[in-house]
């Protein structure tokens, strides 16, 4: 498959005037100046079409609370265990929802979803891509993360049950406790395979489940609201040498200098401050974020806003101080690095997943009237 004659973004700063795709089996092979195109049958002329890469979700709960139904459809919080590192959102999704469709619809090629912020620790989150219907072949990368959860959240669940934890304080506790069994677990484990006459220990299905977190291979999502919840969830990283990303960041644009260099997932943009923890709100936090020298991504936090208006948020953040170039990193290179699948997608290059977007020339994306002319995944036109 050959897409030719496009204006080509590969990155938002790194643009082919008029370029073209070549595809084979699902990956992109090469990217390159009309001048280099080589000669295929298979050919897609794209002539007057900007082509972005495929749209990144970096974080919701898509296919974990059904569209339309209530507790029949609804997977994404385990409220038995305050402690469930061991849950898989794979396990859970429904690749039927329609709202994949309408994700799909909107240029989004990619979600990164798992549980809600029900407890401490709530499981693994999975990204996958956002056309198919098996779980398995729609994966991009399986865990990405592991999510932890502060603040109003697990207090709420928790204190009704009238068990830990009830304060912020059992809340870090916990997560500590849990952490440091599983750092004992992980150091036997190396012991019994470094000397042959020690046990390895016991089977432990949460212990078992962060090694691959303390091992620095999958991140450590952090729901955090407030601006002290976003220090805990920084101070509870540093101790145990996690691979931080500050999911929500509400109150980040309140402590932007201290997140300089920080990964932060920004969003939901569009939202009404429904709780006391979203008092401070602000649209513009993502773009005081990025001038602090954070690295942000823009999500939905699905169904909180619905996938389908991500290209809204972010227009809504450009009209609070963030750049268009920017806007689209945000949901691009940005959320794929911060997810950890920067290997796979998140810009237009040689070796990634033939996912991309395709809007008439000099279309304002960000417009609500913005429509893609055709979006691909695996390098194949679905809509």
């Amino acid at each position: 498959m050959l897409y030719i004659n496009a204006r080509i973004f590969k990155t938002p700063l790194d643009v082919i005037d008029k370029g073209f795709i070549w595809v084979e089996n699902g990956i992109i092979k090469k990217v390159d100046d009309m001048k280099k195109c080589p000669n295929n049958s298979n050919i897609i002329d794209c002539c007057g079409l900007d082509i972005y890469p495929g749209f990144i979700d970096a974080h919701s709960h898509i296919g974990m609370w059904e569209d339309g139904l209530d507790f029949e459809g609804s997977d994404g919080n385990e409220e038995t265990d305050p402690i469930l590192p061991q849950l898989r959102a794979i396990d859970a999704v429904n690749p039927m929802d329609r709202c994949f469709k309408e994700a799909l619809m909107a240029g989004i090629t990619t979600v990164v979803t798992g549980p809600g912020s029900a407890n401490p620790i709530g499981g693994s989150f999975v990204a996958m891509k956002t056309f198919g219907n098996c779980v398995d072949e729609m994966v991009v990368k399986n865990p990405v993360g592991i999510k932890f959860s502060l603040g109003e959240n697990p207090k709420n669940v928790y204190s009704e049950k009238e068990q830990i934890p009830t304060t912020r304080m059992g809340i870090a506790a916990l997560i500590r406790e849990q952490l440091e069994k599983a750092r004992r677990y992980k150091e036997s484990l190396d012991r019994s395979k470094k000397y042959g006459d020690v046990d390895a220990p016991e089977f432990d299905a949460k212990c078992e489940s962060l090694l691959r977190l303390l091992g620095g291979e999958i991140k450590a999502f952090f729901h955090c609201h407030r601006a002290d919840d976003i220090h805990t969830a920084r101070r509870i990283s540093k101790e145990f040498n996690l691979d931080c990303v500050f999911v929500h960041a509400t109150e980040g644009h309140l402590i932007a200098e201290s997140l300089s260099g920080a990964n932060v997932i920004s969003g939901p943009i569009i939202c009404d401050r429904s709780k006391p923890e979203l008092k401070n709100h602000s649209p513009g936090s993502a773009s005081k974020l990025i001038e602090s020298g954070a690295n942000v991504a823009i999500c939905t936090d699905h169904p909180e806003l619905p996938a389908q208006y991500m290209l809204l948020s972010c227009g809504i953040a450009v009209k609070n101080g963030l750049s268009r170039e920017q806007a689209v990193l945000s949901i691009t290179k940005n959320a794929a690095q911060i997810c950890g699948i920067y290997d796979k997608v998140g810009s237009i290059e040689a070796g990634k997943i033939a996912n991309f977007v395709a809007f008439k020339a000099n279309s304002d994306i960000f417009s609500p009237f913005a429509e893609p002319s055709f979006v691909a995944v695996d390098g194949k036109i679905i809509n």
